[in-house]
């Protein structure tokens, strides 16, 4: 049953994960393709912990921290320099 769980959430975040780079590329707004973005690295995130959830180790799950991580800061710069024209002040 896990298995197929697995297989069936590898191809649901491959969908989620071709459209929303397809969203990127084609996005009517530079805010869609922001928000696209975080999509995105959302979605690497799950991709990565599914792969170690399918390998049975704990070292993807660091990973994954990691990319959060490096995510949110640079949602927040693109964010602030969108809104200000300056990342920093």
């Amino acid at each position: 049953m896990l298995s197929f769980a697995l297989n069936a959430a590898f191809v649901m975040v491959g969908i989620a994960m071709l459209l929303g780079s397809w969203r990127v590329l084609v996005g009517p707004s530079l805010t869609d393709r922001v928000l696209a973005l975080d999509t995105l690295y959302i979605n690497s995130i799950a991709l990565i912990v599914l792969f170690g959830i399918y390998l049975g180790t704990s070292m993807y799950f660091e990973a994954a921290l990691l990319i959060a991580l490096i995510g949110f800061v640079s949602t927040v710069a693109v964010a602030k320099y969108l809104l200000r024209g300056d990342i920093i002040e």
